[in-house]
């Protein structure tokens, strides 16, 4: 299943077999056969594979670091802008490499860390608690889906990532129009279009907005739990733990700040 998570799609370890089949370069003796029937099974971690283990260890080390970071970002919220200009050039680093660096991923966590305090210090100033229920929200909605996928209930389909990466394409067209008229200074409200005083069916045209990107956001989950599946299967080496965790994270921060901004949007309308 290719996934439209880039972190994952520029990796082989995702897309291919990363074993091959051993092949005796001379006939073995029965010496040999005995002394390789007598060893003990070497377990994926000992052979340097991918696990379902090492790799939540990699994920929960670099969410760790990019909660300090948070913090730090917290009580200096003017850090966020920096955080967020360095997030973005590590992250397209990490993109674009083919194979991992755990330094890269975790100064990425670092510099992603900082960006999302601030940010979320300053939600907190405008509306109280906001920040924690961004975050139970965010923790429910991953929660629910690792819980579906493991359950086998939701799965990536061709045509249901087809869908998605459109819909992904639109919603890149819509946020840059939204940006450059909200820099241009053609609409003074906080979010832009998402704040239009426009109702669909009664229900407020940023919220539907914010709904389906979280559902969107949702489903790119499922494809980064499918990528780490298919990396698992395939014997693919450790080190592309970090690349899965990279891709969870990018999803993650995403999820959390449109969970964030939705909420912001329902609390200004009453």
């Amino acid at each position: 299943m290719a996934t439209s998570n880039p972190a994952f799609s520029n990796s082989p370890a995702f897309s291919q077999s990363a074993t091959k089949a051993m092949q005796w370069t001379q006939e073995p003796s029965a010496q040999q056969l005995d002394e390789l029937y007598a060893r003990s099974a070497a377990t994926p971690d000992d052979m340097g594979r991918m696990t379902y283990e090492n790799t939540i260890q990699k994920t929960v080390g670099a969410f760790a670091v990019l909660l300090v970071f948070a913090a730090v970002g917290w009580f200096v919220p003017g850090l966020w802008i920096i955080g967020g200009i360095v997030g973005f050039v590590l992250a397209l680093v990490n993109i674009f490499k083919k194979e991992p660096s755990p330094a890269l991923i975790l100064a990425y966590a670092g510099a992603q860390g900082l960006f999302v305090g601030g940010i979320s210090a300053f939600y907190q100033s405008e509306w109280d608690g906001i920040v924690v229920q961004a975050v139970m929200g965010t923790l429910v909605v991953v929660g629910v889906t690792l819980a579906l996928f493991a359950s086998g209930k939701i799965r990536a389909s061709k045509r249901a990532t087809q869908v998605f990466l459109v819909a992904m394409i639109g919603y890149a067209v819509f946020s840059l129009i939204n940006m450059g008229l909200m820099l241009f200074g053609v609409t003074d409200d906080a979010f832009g279009l998402r704040s239009a005083p426009s109702f669909v069916f009664g229900i407020p045209w940023g919220v539907l907005i914010g709904v389906f990107v979280i559902l969107m956001a949702a489903y790119s989950l499922v494809l980064d739990f499918d990528s780490v599946k298919t990396g698992v299967e395939r014997g693919a080496p450790s080190k592309y733990g970090w690349t899965a965790a990279f891709g969870i994270m990018v999803t993650v921060i995403w999820l959390y700040l449109e969970i964030l901004r939705l909420l912001a949007i329902l609390r200004g309308n009453n």
